[in-house]
C-alpha cells in the first residue's frame, strides 16, 4: 500500500494519506505524491472536485516528518506546494473537500486550511505547536490561521500551543460539520456530491473570483473582470442549464 492514495470515481477524486503509524506525518515522498495528485486533479478535466482524507483514528496529519532530523529536504514543501511552505505555492483550481479526524497539528492543520469544505470527525483536536516546541519554519500556518479564525483565538493558539476540538472549530466557522468518526467519509462524500451537482465550469470560475480578490478592497473586487466567468457564458454548461431550467428538469452537465 502506498502512503499516499490517489483514485478517482465518477468526477470525485480521493487523496488519502495513508501512514497511520507515524500519524500520517508527512515524509518526501508522501510530499512528491501529493505534488503529483494536485497536478492530476488541476489537469483532467473530468475531475470536478477532490476528497483528501487520512487513513486512522488517531491523527488526520501532524505535519511535516521531522524524524529525519538534517536529512529531511530543508526546502520540502508541505502537500507539493500547495500550501507554499517551503516552497512555491500550487493553487488548486478544482473545489477541496477535506475530513479530519484526531490530531491535526502544524503543517497538518494547515494543509487542511487549504480546504473549501471541512468535515471534521468529534475527536478532532487542532493544534499549532510551533512555539512550543520551537520549530518555527516559514510559519505558513500561522498566516492562515490569522485569516481563518478570530483575531485574538488564532493568536492565543499561536502562542499558547493550546488545542482546538472540534465543537469550538466549528463555533468559529473554521469547519463545516462535525460527525462521529464511523459517518466522516461519508458526510464528506455528500459534500463532494453536492457540488458535483452543480455546473463544475461555474464552481471553478466561482472559486477564482472568489480566492483572487479575497485581499482586495471591495471596489477593486466589483470592478475587476474575470475571465473564467467570461468565458463560461459562452460554454455548453450555460445553455444546458437555461434548457434545463425551462424544461423544469436536471442539468446534465459536460464540464465544457
Amino acid at each position: 500500500m502506498s502512503d499516499i492514495e490517489f483514485s478517482i470515481e465518477g468526477h470525485v477524486a480521493h487523496v488519502r494519506l495513508n501512514r497511520p503509524k507515524a500519524l500520517n506525518a508527512i515524509n518526501a515522498g508522501m510530499d512528491q505524491a501529493l505534488l503529483e495528485a494536485w497536478q492530476e486533479i488541476n489537469r483532467n478535466p473530468d475531475i470536478w472536485v477532490a476528497i483528501l482524507s487520512a487513513e486512522g483514528e488517531r491523527a488526520f496529519c501532524v505535519g511535516a516528518d521531522v524524524s529525519g532530523g538534517a536529512e529531511r529536504p530543508s526546502r520540502m514543501a508541505l502537500g507539493g506546494g500547495l500550501t507554499g511552505v517551503g516552497g512555491p505555492m500550487v493553487t488548486l483550481k478544482k473545489p477541496l473537500v477535506v475530513a479530519v479526524q484526531g490530531y491535526v497539528l502544524g503543517g497538518g492543520f494547515e494543509l487542511a486550511m487549504c480546504a473549501d469544505v471541512i468535515v471534521a470527525a468529534t475527536t478532532t483536536q487542532f493544534g499549532l505547536p510551533e512555539t512550543k516546541v520551537g520549530i518555527m519554519g516559514e510559519a505558513g500556518i500561522m498566516h492562515r490561521a490569522i485569516r481563518q479564525l478570530p483575531h485574538r483565538v488564532a493568536l492565543a493558539m499561536i502562542l499558547t500551543g493550546d488545542r482546538m476540538g472540534a465543537k469550538d472549530a466549528l463555533g468559529y466557522g473554521l469547519v463545516n460539520e462535525v460527525v462521529e468518526q464511523e459517518a466522516l467519509l461519508e458526510t464528506a462524500a455528500r459534500w463532494a456530491e453536492k457540488i458535483v451537482s452543480a455546473s463544475p465550469l461555474a464552481v471553478q470560475a466561482a472559486k477564482d473570483a472568489v480566492l483572487g480578490r479575497l485581499d482586495w478592497p471591495l471596489d477593486v473586487a466589483l470592478a475587476t473582470r474575470f475571465e473564467p466567468i467570461e468565458a463560461y457564458a459562452y460554454s455548453e454548461d450555460r445553455i444546458e442549464g437555461r434548457k434545463a431550467f425551462a424544461e423544469k428538469r436536471k442539468p446534465e452537465w459536460r464540464g465544457r
